[in-house]
């Protein structure tokens, strides 16, 4: 028994936690007699395969890729000002893993481009700013790799060469 839902076996998805995966396959298991249907999801960069109860799946942030006009949209927040903060940095770089985990992908771009203006970028800056700057790149990088059928390598290039010119 498959219940109805708006995500088709083989395509791609955005699991926040992970990032982008395939929906491999519904499977269903009986705990405490009770039947569940499960989305097996395999995050191939991760060698990850999830298994998410199909119920859970809006709480749990899953969703289609981002369209071609949210890429676009998404590309402006790259091109926008940074947004200075006075906070420490242990606070922000919490609101960072925050907006990277919540699977937002403007607020992943949000992410990179103040992270990329503060020059984590390059080696002057913390190791823990150089992790969430290649987290939330990774992250972006991957989905918006998949939208354009592109190599990631060629979605990195134009992300970094946007991000130099604004």
């Amino acid at each position: 028994m498959v219940s109805s839902h708006k995500f088709k076996i083989g395509s791609w998805v955005v699991y926040p936690p992970h990032g982008v995966g395939r929906l491999e396959s519904i499977e269903e298991f009986s705990i405490d007699e009770e039947k569940a249907e499960f989305f097996v999801i395999s995050v191939s960069k991760s060698k990850l395969v999830l298994r998410l109860p199909v119920q859970k799946a809006e709480q749990a942030g899953l969703r289609h890729l981002m369209s071609k006009a949210d890429m676009q949209n998404v590309l402006d927040v790259l091109l926008q000002k940074t947004r200075k903060k006075r906070t420490m940095w242990s606070k922000r770089s919490q609101e960072y893993e925050v907006k990277i985990n919540s699977g937002d992908p403007y607020a992943i771009a949000g992410v990179i481009r103040d992270l990329h203006k503060d020059g984590a970028h390059n080696t002057t800056q913390s190791f823990s700013e150089r992790q969430i700057y290649q987290l939330a790149m990774e992250r972006l990088v991957r989905e918006l790799s998949i939208v354009e059928k592109v190599a990631e390598d060629e979605i990195r290039k134009k992300l970094e060469t946007l991000l130099q010119a604004a």
